[in-house]
Protein backbone atom coordinates (compact mmCIF):
# COMPACT_ATOMS: atom_id res chain seq x y z
CA UNK A 1 0.00 0.00 0.00
CA UNK A 2 1.25 3.30 -1.15
CA UNK A 3 1.17 6.67 1.94
CA UNK A 4 2.05 10.43 0.55
CA UNK A 5 4.94 11.22 2.31
CA UNK A 6 4.98 13.84 4.71
CA UNK A 7 8.89 14.85 5.82
CA UNK A 8 9.09 16.39 9.42
CA UNK A 9 12.14 17.93 10.28
CA UNK A 10 12.94 17.02 12.74
CA UNK A 11 16.01 14.17 13.95
CA UNK A 12 14.35 11.32 15.20
CA UNK A 13 17.97 10.30 17.13
CA UNK A 14 19.98 7.51 15.49
CA UNK A 15 16.62 5.36 14.43
CA UNK A 16 14.46 5.45 11.76
CA UNK A 17 11.11 6.31 12.52
CA UNK A 18 8.14 6.78 10.67
CA UNK A 19 4.76 7.90 11.53
CA UNK A 20 1.43 6.32 10.23
CA UNK A 21 -2.03 8.11 11.48
CA UNK A 22 -3.95 5.78 13.95
CA UNK A 23 -6.93 5.03 11.73
CA UNK A 24 -4.24 3.61 8.86
CA UNK A 25 -2.53 1.86 11.28
CA UNK A 26 -5.41 0.16 12.44
CA UNK A 27 -6.54 -0.48 8.61
CA UNK A 28 -3.20 -2.37 8.36
CA UNK A 29 -3.34 -3.79 11.59
CA UNK A 30 0.45 -2.82 12.95
CA UNK A 31 1.23 -1.38 16.59
CA UNK A 32 3.37 1.25 17.78
CA UNK A 33 7.40 -0.59 17.90
CA UNK A 34 6.32 -2.63 14.95
CA UNK A 35 9.12 -2.72 12.18
CA UNK A 36 8.00 -1.73 8.59
CA UNK A 37 9.77 -1.91 5.42
CA UNK A 38 9.54 1.54 3.18
CA UNK A 39 10.23 1.26 -0.12
CA UNK A 40 10.09 4.37 -2.84
CA UNK A 41 10.90 1.87 -6.39
CA UNK A 42 15.20 2.35 -5.93
CA UNK A 43 15.41 2.20 -2.64
CA UNK A 44 13.89 0.43 0.78
CA UNK A 45 15.29 0.51 4.34
CA UNK A 46 13.13 -1.00 7.71
CA UNK A 47 12.53 1.46 10.05
CA UNK A 48 10.55 1.36 13.18
CA UNK A 49 6.39 2.44 13.41
CA UNK A 50 4.69 5.31 15.69
CA UNK A 51 1.31 5.97 15.90
CA UNK A 52 -0.37 9.27 16.02
CA UNK A 53 -3.81 10.13 16.39
CA UNK A 54 -3.02 14.33 15.89
CA UNK A 55 -3.65 14.33 12.46
CA UNK A 56 -1.94 17.77 12.40
CA UNK A 57 1.10 15.68 12.33
CA UNK A 58 -0.02 13.11 10.01
CA UNK A 59 -3.34 12.13 7.90
CA UNK A 60 -5.14 9.43 6.83
CA UNK A 61 -3.17 8.34 3.67
CA UNK A 62 0.05 10.13 4.46
CA UNK A 63 3.44 8.40 6.04
CA UNK A 64 5.82 10.93 8.31
CA UNK A 65 9.40 10.28 8.47
CA UNK A 66 11.73 12.28 10.40
CA UNK A 67 15.33 13.51 8.60
CA UNK A 68 17.61 10.54 9.01
CA UNK A 69 14.61 8.47 6.93
CA UNK A 70 14.69 11.51 3.99
CA UNK A 71 18.45 11.17 4.02
CA UNK A 72 18.28 7.91 3.44
CA UNK A 73 15.40 7.30 1.10
CA UNK A 74 15.96 10.76 -0.78
CA UNK A 75 14.02 14.29 0.11
CA UNK A 76 12.58 14.50 -3.52
CA UNK A 77 10.41 11.19 -2.73
CA UNK A 78 6.56 11.64 -2.73
CA UNK A 79 5.42 8.35 -1.97
CA UNK A 80 6.25 5.38 -0.02
CA UNK A 81 4.75 1.15 -0.59
CA UNK A 82 4.64 0.07 3.53
CA UNK A 83 5.13 -3.92 3.96
CA UNK A 84 5.33 -5.23 7.45
CA UNK A 85 8.05 -6.70 8.78
CA UNK A 86 8.78 -9.46 12.10
CA UNK A 87 10.63 -7.82 14.48
CA UNK A 88 14.41 -8.75 14.14
CA UNK A 89 15.63 -11.78 16.22
CA UNK A 90 18.03 -10.07 17.78
CA UNK A 91 15.12 -8.76 20.61
CA UNK A 92 15.21 -12.22 21.64
CA UNK A 93 18.66 -12.66 22.09
CA UNK A 94 18.63 -9.42 23.54
CA UNK A 95 16.36 -10.63 25.92
CA UNK A 96 18.51 -14.16 26.48
CA UNK A 97 21.23 -11.88 27.56
CA UNK A 98 18.64 -10.18 29.99
CA UNK A 99 18.09 -13.82 32.04
CA UNK A 100 22.27 -14.30 32.19
CA UNK A 101 22.65 -16.17 29.59
CA UNK A 102 25.61 -16.39 27.26
CA UNK A 103 25.11 -15.03 23.73
CA UNK A 104 26.73 -17.05 21.02
CA UNK A 105 28.87 -14.94 18.22
CA UNK A 106 26.06 -15.50 15.62
CA UNK A 107 23.70 -13.90 18.04
CA UNK A 108 26.15 -10.87 18.81
CA UNK A 109 26.83 -10.41 15.41
CA UNK A 110 23.05 -9.77 14.68
CA UNK A 111 22.21 -7.39 17.55
CA UNK A 112 25.14 -5.45 16.21
CA UNK A 113 23.95 -6.04 12.34
CA UNK A 114 20.78 -4.60 13.63
CA UNK A 115 22.09 -1.57 15.85
CA UNK A 116 24.11 -0.59 12.92
CA UNK A 117 21.44 -0.41 10.40
CA UNK A 118 19.30 1.06 13.05
CA UNK A 119 16.15 -1.49 13.45
CA UNK A 120 16.18 -1.67 16.90
CA UNK A 121 14.77 0.87 19.17
CA UNK A 122 16.85 3.34 21.59
CA UNK A 123 14.48 1.71 24.26
CA UNK A 124 15.69 -1.96 22.97
CA UNK A 125 19.51 -1.00 22.74
CA UNK A 126 19.38 0.19 26.59
CA UNK A 127 18.23 -3.14 27.30
CA UNK A 128 21.23 -4.66 25.54
CA UNK A 129 23.52 -2.06 27.57
CA UNK A 130 21.95 -2.61 30.75
CA UNK A 131 22.01 -6.37 30.04
CA UNK A 132 25.75 -6.55 29.31
CA UNK A 133 26.17 -4.04 32.11
CA UNK A 134 24.29 -6.05 34.93
CA UNK A 135 25.91 -9.41 33.85
CA UNK A 136 28.87 -9.20 32.63
CA UNK A 137 30.03 -10.01 29.27
CA UNK A 138 31.90 -13.48 29.19
CA UNK A 139 35.25 -13.47 27.55
CA UNK A 140 34.01 -15.36 24.63
CA UNK A 141 31.52 -12.77 24.31
CA UNK A 142 34.15 -9.59 24.01
CA UNK A 143 36.23 -11.14 21.67
CA UNK A 144 32.83 -11.94 19.67
CA UNK A 145 31.65 -8.15 20.35
CA UNK A 146 34.52 -6.65 18.93
CA UNK A 147 34.57 -9.17 15.91
CA UNK A 148 31.17 -8.15 15.40
CA UNK A 149 32.10 -4.04 15.34
CA UNK A 150 34.49 -4.08 13.67
CA UNK A 151 32.77 -6.55 10.29
CA UNK A 152 29.38 -4.15 10.46
CA UNK A 153 31.44 -1.18 9.72
CA UNK A 154 34.01 0.50 7.24
CA UNK A 155 37.60 -0.55 7.58
CA UNK A 156 40.57 1.62 6.17
CA UNK A 157 43.52 0.78 5.09
CA UNK A 158 47.23 2.83 5.30
CA UNK A 159 49.03 0.31 3.42
CA UNK A 160 52.68 -0.99 5.34
CA UNK A 161 53.71 2.24 6.93
CA UNK A 162 54.00 2.02 10.79
CA UNK A 163 50.43 2.66 12.13
CA UNK A 164 50.10 3.94 15.70
CA UNK A 165 47.28 4.52 17.98
CA UNK A 166 46.58 5.12 21.54
CA UNK A 167 43.43 5.19 23.74
CA UNK A 168 42.46 6.66 27.15
CA UNK A 169 39.78 4.52 29.23
CA UNK A 170 38.51 8.13 30.27
CA UNK A 171 36.81 9.69 33.66
CA UNK A 172 39.74 12.16 34.57
CA UNK A 173 38.47 15.78 33.64
CA UNK A 174 41.05 17.47 31.27
CA UNK A 175 43.20 14.58 30.23
CA UNK A 176 43.62 15.88 26.70
CA UNK A 177 46.47 14.03 25.73
CA UNK A 178 45.69 12.58 22.40
CA UNK A 179 45.87 16.32 19.97
CA UNK A 180 49.22 16.65 21.83
CA UNK A 181 50.44 12.92 21.35
CA UNK A 182 49.33 12.95 17.58
CA UNK A 183 51.30 15.81 16.13
CA UNK A 184 53.80 14.89 18.31
CA UNK A 185 53.78 11.20 16.96
CA UNK A 186 53.47 12.06 13.01
CA UNK A 187 56.08 14.60 13.39
CA UNK A 188 58.21 11.26 13.95
CA UNK A 189 57.40 10.16 11.08
CA UNK A 190 54.72 7.81 12.19
CA UNK A 191 50.82 7.51 10.63
CA UNK A 192 48.36 7.52 13.70
CA UNK A 193 44.60 8.00 12.54
CA UNK A 194 42.59 9.23 15.08
CA UNK A 195 39.43 8.44 15.71
CA UNK A 196 38.00 9.65 18.69
CA UNK A 197 34.42 9.86 20.72
CA UNK A 198 32.29 12.46 22.23
CA UNK A 199 32.35 12.37 25.92
CA UNK A 200 29.92 9.49 27.44
CA UNK A 201 31.15 10.29 31.51
CA UNK A 202 33.07 13.28 31.22
CA UNK A 203 32.81 17.10 30.53
CA UNK A 204 34.55 17.26 27.25
CA UNK A 205 36.07 13.88 24.95
CA UNK A 206 38.54 14.41 22.58
CA UNK A 207 36.34 14.51 19.63
CA UNK A 208 34.52 17.70 21.60
CA UNK A 209 37.23 19.54 22.33
CA UNK A 210 38.73 19.10 18.77
CA UNK A 211 35.61 20.51 17.53
CA UNK A 212 36.33 23.71 18.87
CA UNK A 213 39.77 23.84 16.79
CA UNK A 214 38.29 22.26 13.50
CA UNK A 215 36.26 20.29 11.54
CA UNK A 216 36.07 16.46 13.07
CA UNK A 217 33.41 15.16 10.70
CA UNK A 218 34.76 14.17 7.19
CA UNK A 219 33.97 10.93 5.29
CA UNK A 220 35.98 8.52 5.41
CA UNK A 221 37.35 8.55 1.76
CA UNK A 222 39.16 12.09 2.74
CA UNK A 223 40.38 10.54 5.64
CA UNK A 224 43.11 8.57 3.41
CA UNK A 225 43.84 11.30 1.69
CA UNK A 226 44.52 13.99 4.65
CA UNK A 227 47.03 10.84 6.60
CA UNK A 228 48.87 10.38 3.45
CA UNK A 229 49.47 14.38 3.25
CA UNK A 230 49.98 14.84 7.31
CA UNK A 231 50.42 11.60 8.60
CA UNK A 232 47.42 11.44 10.66
CA UNK A 233 44.20 12.99 11.69
CA UNK A 234 41.78 13.43 14.89
CA UNK A 235 38.24 13.08 14.14
CA UNK A 236 34.90 11.60 15.53
CA UNK A 237 34.49 8.29 14.73
CA UNK A 238 30.57 8.67 14.76
CA UNK A 239 30.74 10.58 11.64
CA UNK A 240 32.61 7.82 9.85
CA UNK A 241 31.52 4.10 9.37
CA UNK A 242 33.98 2.88 11.35
CA UNK A 243 33.14 0.04 14.14
CA UNK A 244 29.24 2.12 13.86
CA UNK A 245 27.55 0.25 16.19
CA UNK A 246 30.15 1.42 18.90
CA UNK A 247 28.69 5.01 18.69
CA UNK A 248 25.22 4.27 19.15
CA UNK A 249 26.03 2.21 21.95
CA UNK A 250 27.69 4.94 23.58
CA UNK A 251 24.72 7.48 23.05
CA UNK A 252 22.91 5.16 25.23
CA UNK A 253 25.51 5.15 28.06
CA UNK A 254 25.96 8.83 27.94
CA UNK A 255 22.84 9.44 30.46
CA UNK A 256 24.11 7.14 33.21
CA UNK A 257 27.46 6.89 32.57
CA UNK A 258 27.25 3.70 31.96
CA UNK A 259 30.96 2.34 30.34
CA UNK A 260 31.29 -1.28 31.57
CA UNK A 261 34.44 -2.94 31.13
CA UNK A 262 33.35 -5.84 28.59
CA UNK A 263 31.72 -2.99 26.31
CA UNK A 264 34.50 -0.60 27.11
CA UNK A 265 37.40 -2.94 25.73
CA UNK A 266 35.07 -4.35 22.61
CA UNK A 267 34.95 -0.78 21.82
CA UNK A 268 38.08 0.52 21.74
CA UNK A 269 39.25 -2.57 19.85
CA UNK A 270 36.90 -2.63 17.30
CA UNK A 271 37.62 1.22 16.57
CA UNK A 272 41.16 0.57 16.38
CA UNK A 273 41.25 -2.80 14.40
CA UNK A 274 38.83 -0.40 12.14
CA UNK A 275 41.78 1.78 11.08
CA UNK A 276 44.58 -1.09 11.00
CA UNK A 277 46.59 0.05 13.69
CA UNK A 278 48.96 -2.51 14.77
CA UNK A 279 50.94 -0.45 17.40
CA UNK A 280 48.32 0.62 20.40
CA UNK A 281 49.41 2.29 23.66
CA UNK A 282 46.59 2.01 26.33
CA UNK A 283 46.37 5.05 29.75
CA UNK A 284 44.89 3.45 32.86
CA UNK A 285 44.32 6.39 34.46
CA UNK A 286 43.86 5.02 38.60
CA UNK A 287 42.75 7.25 41.70
CA UNK A 288 40.02 7.55 44.08
CA UNK A 289 37.27 8.40 41.70
CA UNK A 290 38.84 7.40 38.37
CA UNK A 291 37.52 4.52 36.96
CA UNK A 292 40.06 2.36 38.38
CA UNK A 293 40.31 3.03 41.91
CA UNK A 294 43.27 1.49 42.64
CA UNK A 295 46.41 0.61 40.82
CA UNK A 296 45.39 -3.20 40.82
CA UNK A 297 42.42 -2.44 39.35
CA UNK A 298 44.12 -0.44 36.58
CA UNK A 299 47.13 -3.41 36.29
CA UNK A 300 43.65 -6.16 36.22
CA UNK A 301 42.24 -4.26 33.25
CA UNK A 302 45.79 -3.54 31.57
CA UNK A 303 45.96 -7.15 31.23
CA UNK A 304 42.57 -7.56 29.54
CA UNK A 305 43.56 -4.96 26.67
CA UNK A 306 46.63 -6.70 26.30
CA UNK A 307 44.77 -10.10 26.21
CA UNK A 308 42.08 -8.65 23.66
CA UNK A 309 44.44 -6.76 21.51
CA UNK A 310 47.06 -9.73 20.78
CA UNK A 311 43.70 -11.04 19.43
CA UNK A 312 43.19 -9.13 16.87
CA UNK A 313 46.88 -8.60 16.23
CA UNK A 314 48.10 -5.65 17.85
CA UNK A 315 51.17 -4.58 19.74
CA UNK A 316 49.49 -3.70 22.46
CA UNK A 317 51.03 -1.38 25.73
CA UNK A 318 50.13 0.00 28.84
CA UNK A 319 50.43 2.77 30.47
CA UNK A 320 49.17 2.80 34.11
CA UNK A 321 49.06 6.68 35.02
CA UNK A 322 48.00 8.76 38.04
CA UNK A 323 44.33 10.13 37.81
CA UNK A 324 44.39 11.26 41.40
CA UNK A 325 43.30 14.83 40.12
CA UNK A 326 41.92 16.82 36.87
CA UNK A 327 45.00 17.02 34.14
CA UNK A 328 45.89 20.47 32.79
CA UNK A 329 44.16 23.51 33.65
CA UNK A 330 40.77 23.77 31.56
CA UNK A 331 37.87 21.38 31.74
CA UNK A 332 35.17 21.50 29.04
CA UNK A 333 36.00 21.82 25.28
CA UNK A 334 37.25 24.86 24.90
CA UNK A 335 39.09 25.73 28.31
CA UNK A 336 41.00 22.12 27.00
CA UNK A 337 41.36 23.33 23.46
CA UNK A 338 43.47 26.29 24.71
CA UNK A 339 45.33 24.15 27.18
CA UNK A 340 46.47 22.09 24.48
CA UNK A 341 47.52 25.23 22.26
CA UNK A 342 49.37 26.58 25.08
CA UNK A 343 51.82 23.29 25.44
CA UNK A 344 52.12 23.40 21.78
CA UNK A 345 53.43 26.88 21.15
CA UNK A 346 55.45 26.75 24.48
CA UNK A 347 53.23 29.56 26.38
CA UNK A 348 54.19 29.95 29.61
CA UNK A 349 50.63 29.56 30.97
CA UNK A 350 50.64 26.19 29.60
CA UNK A 351 50.02 23.38 31.96
CA UNK A 352 53.44 21.51 32.73
CA UNK A 353 51.46 18.45 34.19
CA UNK A 354 49.56 18.13 30.60
CA UNK A 355 52.82 18.72 28.76
CA UNK A 356 54.99 16.01 31.09
CA UNK A 357 51.83 13.55 31.11
CA UNK A 358 52.34 13.93 27.28
CA UNK A 359 56.20 13.65 26.41
CA UNK A 360 55.66 10.22 29.22
CA UNK A 361 53.04 8.52 26.94
CA UNK A 362 54.47 9.43 22.93
CA UNK A 363 57.68 8.79 24.65
CA UNK A 364 56.29 4.90 25.52
CA UNK A 365 54.97 4.99 21.42
CA UNK A 366 58.12 6.39 19.76
CA UNK A 367 60.42 3.17 22.15
CA UNK A 368 57.42 0.51 21.11
CA UNK A 369 58.21 1.32 17.98
CA UNK A 370 61.84 1.70 17.58
CA UNK A 371 61.70 5.59 17.00
CA UNK A 372 63.81 6.44 20.14
CA UNK A 373 66.16 3.94 22.86
CA UNK A 374 64.68 2.92 25.43
CA UNK A 375 64.20 5.45 28.00
CA UNK A 376 64.86 8.11 25.48
CA UNK A 377 61.01 8.92 24.36
CA UNK A 378 60.28 11.23 27.06
CA UNK A 379 62.89 13.20 25.66
CA UNK A 380 62.45 12.97 22.31
CA UNK A 381 58.76 13.95 23.02
CA UNK A 382 59.76 17.16 24.87
CA UNK A 383 61.90 18.14 22.20
CA UNK A 384 59.26 17.68 19.41
CA UNK A 385 57.38 20.06 21.44
CA UNK A 386 59.81 22.60 22.33
CA UNK A 387 61.81 22.37 18.71
CA UNK A 388 58.21 23.89 17.40
CA UNK A 389 58.08 21.13 14.89
CA UNK A 390 54.55 19.29 17.00
CA UNK A 391 53.29 22.65 16.63
CA UNK A 392 53.98 22.66 12.55
CA UNK A 393 52.45 19.41 11.88
CA UNK A 394 48.97 20.40 14.24
CA UNK A 395 48.69 23.62 12.09
CA UNK A 396 48.58 21.03 9.10
CA UNK A 397 46.64 18.90 10.63
CA UNK A 398 44.09 21.46 11.49
CA UNK A 399 44.42 23.19 8.00
CA UNK A 400 43.60 19.63 6.22
CA UNK A 401 40.24 18.87 8.38
CA UNK A 402 39.40 22.38 8.05
CA UNK A 403 40.61 25.09 10.36
CA UNK A 404 37.60 27.01 12.76
CA UNK A 405 39.91 29.67 14.53
CA UNK A 406 42.96 31.14 13.43
CA UNK A 407 44.67 31.11 17.09
CA UNK A 408 43.68 30.13 20.44
CA UNK A 409 42.91 33.20 21.63
CA UNK A 410 40.37 33.58 19.32
CA UNK A 411 38.69 31.05 21.55
CA UNK A 412 35.49 32.18 23.09
CA UNK A 413 34.52 31.28 26.56
CA UNK A 414 31.29 31.33 27.99
CA UNK A 415 30.42 35.15 29.29
CA UNK A 416 28.99 34.51 32.22
CA UNK A 417 31.39 33.31 35.16
CA UNK A 418 32.38 32.66 38.80
CA UNK A 419 35.43 32.36 40.47
CA UNK A 420 35.89 30.92 43.89
CA UNK A 421 38.61 31.91 45.96
CA UNK A 422 40.97 30.64 48.91
CA UNK A 423 38.86 31.21 52.16
CA UNK A 424 42.60 30.46 54.60
CA UNK A 425 46.14 29.59 53.35
CA UNK A 426 47.31 25.69 53.47
CA UNK A 427 49.03 23.60 50.69
CA UNK A 428 46.09 21.71 48.43
CA UNK A 429 45.53 18.50 49.52
CA UNK A 430 42.62 17.32 47.40
CA UNK A 431 41.05 18.35 43.98
CA UNK A 432 37.59 16.20 43.45
CA UNK A 433 37.36 14.41 40.31
CA UNK A 434 34.10 14.13 40.60
CA UNK A 435 32.75 17.58 41.53
CA UNK A 436 34.98 19.15 38.74
CA UNK A 437 33.17 17.08 36.37
CA UNK A 438 29.60 17.14 38.16
CA UNK A 439 30.23 21.37 38.33
CA UNK A 440 31.28 21.61 34.44
CA UNK A 441 28.32 19.55 32.87
CA UNK A 442 25.94 21.64 34.84
CA UNK A 443 27.58 24.39 33.50
CA UNK A 444 27.00 23.14 29.82
CA UNK A 445 30.02 21.10 29.14
CA UNK A 446 30.66 19.46 26.59
CA UNK A 447 27.44 20.75 24.27
CA UNK A 448 28.03 23.98 25.35
CA UNK A 449 31.95 24.62 24.09
CA UNK A 450 32.48 27.90 26.15
CA UNK A 451 31.69 26.09 29.10
CA UNK A 452 33.68 24.14 32.17
CA UNK A 453 35.89 25.21 35.04
CA UNK A 454 39.39 26.66 34.89
CA UNK A 455 41.96 25.14 37.44
CA UNK A 456 44.85 27.44 38.66
CA UNK A 457 45.78 25.51 41.88
CA UNK A 458 46.98 21.63 41.72
CA UNK A 459 47.82 18.91 44.60
CA UNK A 460 50.73 19.99 46.93
CA UNK A 461 50.15 23.49 45.74
CA UNK A 462 50.52 26.49 47.86
CA UNK A 463 47.29 28.43 48.45
CA UNK A 464 47.39 31.99 49.91
CA UNK A 465 44.59 33.81 51.15
CA UNK A 466 41.79 35.26 48.36
CA UNK A 467 43.93 33.79 45.77
CA UNK A 468 41.97 32.55 43.03
CA UNK A 469 41.26 28.58 43.43
CA UNK A 470 38.84 27.61 40.16
CA UNK A 471 36.77 29.81 37.88
CA UNK A 472 33.22 28.13 36.63
CA UNK A 473 32.38 29.73 33.11
CA UNK A 474 29.06 29.35 31.66
CA UNK A 475 27.38 30.41 28.47
CA UNK A 476 23.81 31.18 30.21
CA UNK A 477 23.13 33.26 33.38
CA UNK A 478 20.78 29.78 33.80
CA UNK A 479 23.62 27.47 33.55
CA UNK A 480 25.71 29.37 35.60
CA UNK A 481 23.47 29.07 38.20
CA UNK A 482 22.97 25.62 37.99
CA UNK A 483 26.67 25.00 38.65
CA UNK A 484 26.83 27.33 41.85
CA UNK A 485 23.69 25.03 42.96
CA UNK A 486 25.73 21.78 42.07
CA UNK A 487 29.57 23.15 43.70
CA UNK A 488 26.99 23.29 46.90
CA UNK A 489 26.06 19.67 46.96
CA UNK A 490 30.38 18.68 46.68
CA UNK A 491 33.22 19.12 48.24
CA UNK A 492 35.77 20.63 45.18
CA UNK A 493 38.91 21.12 46.78
CA UNK A 494 40.42 20.92 50.21
CA UNK A 495 43.20 22.45 51.61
Amino acid sequence: MKFKVKNIKLSAGWAYIAILEAKDADRLGLHPIDRIRLSNGRKSVIAILDVSSNKSLVKEGEIGIFSELSEVLGSQTKHLKISHVPKPASLEYIKKKMEGFQLSKSELFEIVRDITLRRITDVELTYFVSSCAINMLTDEEVVWLTDAMVKNGEQLDFGNGMIVDKHCIGGIPGNRTTMLIVPIITANGLIMPKTSSRSVTSPAGTADTMEVLCNISIPTSKLKRIAKKVGGFIVWGGAVNLAPADDHIITIEHPLSIDSEGQMLASVIAKKASVGSKNLLIDIPYGPEAKCTTHNAAKKLGEKFLWLGEKFGMNTHVAITDGSQPIGNGIGPALEAIDVMRVLENDPLAPLDLKAKVCYLAGLILEMVGKAQEGQGFELARDTIESGKALEKMNQILDAQGRKVKHFSKIKLGKFHHTVRAKHKGELKQVSVHAISEIAKAAGAPKNKGAGIYLYKHLKDEVKLGEKLFTIYAESRGKLGFALQEMKRHKVIEY
